[in-house]
C-alpha cells in the first residue's frame, strides 16, 4: 500500500480556444460567493445597496494590485528594480498574499473615508467573513497548480507533485507536505468560525472583535505553517525565520489588539431591519428634481 500520493492534477480546466486555470475559477467563485455574504449583512443591517458595487471594485484592486507589489517589495525587488517594466506583467505570476492583505487594508481605508463616512472596522469585520473563505480556496487554487507545497514527509497523505519543476529539481522520488491543504483548511474553519460569530453570537456589535479573530486565524496558522513549508525565495534560507513569516507577526499583533480592544468597550446596538437602506444620494437627487 502506497504511503504517498502522486499528485498529476491538470492545472487548466479548459484549454482551448481560452485557457481557464482552476486556479482563476477558485478566485472567481470566492469574489461571487463573497459578494453574496456581504449583500446579505448589508441588507441585514440596513446598509445602502450601492455600497457593495463600490466596495467590491476597492477590495478587488486592492487585492491584485497590494498582492503583486508585495512580491515585487518583499520577495524579487533584485530583480524588478532591474526590470521594472515587468512589474504589470501579472499574467506571468508572483502574488504575495501579505501585500493583498496591505491591499485590502488600504482600499477599505479609502472605501469608508470616501463612501461610508464610517469608522473602517465597521467595513473589516464584515469584509474578513468572506475573505476567509477566499483564502481557502486560493490555497486549493496553489494546490491544483502543484506550487507553493512544503518539505518531505512520510506521512500517508505527503504529495509528489509531478507537475511542478521544483519538485522535480529538489524532490523527486519523495513525497512532500501539502502545505496547501493545510492553510485552506485552517481559513475554511475560520470562515465557519466567523460566520458563527456573526449571524450567532451577533460579534459585529464589539467593533473590531471579527477583524481580530480574522487577522490572529489566518497569520497564526500561516506562520507555524511557514516551517514546514519551501521558502519562495532562495536568499530566505539564510533568515531565522523566512520573510512570510516577518511579515505574519505584525498582523497577529494587531489581531491581539482589536480582540482585547472589543472586549473591553461596551457592546454597540444595531438595528437590523433585514432591508437595504435607501441610497442617500439618490435622495437628494429626487429632491433636486421635485424642485
Amino acid at each position: 500500500m502506497l504511503s504517498y500520493i502522486v499528485w498529476n492534477f491538470n492545472p487548466e480546466l479548459i484549454s482551448s480556444p481560452i485557457a481557464v486555470r482552476w486556479y482563476g475559477l477558485m478566485f472567481a467563485i470566492g469574489f461571487l460567493v463573497g459578494f453574496e455574504i456581504v449583500s446579505r449583512m448589508f441588507r441585514h443591517e440596513g446598509a445602502p445597496e450601492r455600497w457593495l458595487g463600490l466596495l467590491l471594485l476597492w477590495v478587488m484592486a486592492g487585492t491584485i494590485v497590494g498582492a503583486r507589489l508585495g512580491h515585487v517589495f518583499f520577495y524579487a525587488w533584485d530583480y524588478y528594480s532591474v526590470h521594472p517594466g515587468d512589474i504589470v506583467k501579472v499574467w506571468e505570476g508572483g502574488l504575495a498574499s501579505h501585500g493583498g492583505a496591505i491591499g485590502v487594508i488600504i482600499a477599505v481605508l479609502l472605501f469608508s473615508l470616501i463612501t461610508t463616512r464610517r469608522s473602517p472596522l465597521w467595513t473589516f469585520d464584515r469584509l474578513v467573513v468572506p475573505i476567509a473563505l477566499v483564502g481557502g480556496l486560493i490555497r486549493l487554487g496553489n494546490l491544483f497548480n502543484s506550487e507553493i507545497f512544503g518539505g518531505p514527509t512520510d506521512l500517508p497523505w505527503g504529495m509528489m507533485f509531478v507537475r511542478s519543476r521544483e519538485w522535480h529539481e529538489m524532490y523527486y522520488g519523495v513525497a512532500c507536505h501539502p502545505t496547501q491543504i493545510y492553510e485552506a483548511l485552517c481559513y475554511f474553519a475560520l470562515f465557519g468560525l466567523l460566520m458563527w460569530m456573526y449571524w450567532k453570537r451577533n460579534a459585529e456589535q464589539r467593533p473590531g472583535l471579527i477583524f481580530g479573530v480574522f487577522l490572529v486565524g489566518i497569520f497564526l496558522p500561516r506562520f507555524f505553517i511557514e516551517f514546514i513549508k519551501n521558502n519562495q525565495e532562495a536568499w530566505e534560507a539564510s533568515m531565522a525565520i523566512n520573510m512570510g513569516q516577518c511579515l505574519s507577526i505584525p498582523f497577529v499583533l494587531a489581531g491581539i489588539f482589536f480582540i482585547v480592544r472589543a472586549m473591553m468597550r461596551p457592546k454597540v446596538e444595531i438595528a437590523f431591519p433585514d432591508r437595504f437602506a435607501p441610497d442617500p444620494k439618490q435622495n437628494k437627487s429626487d429632491k433636486k428634481c421635485r424642485k
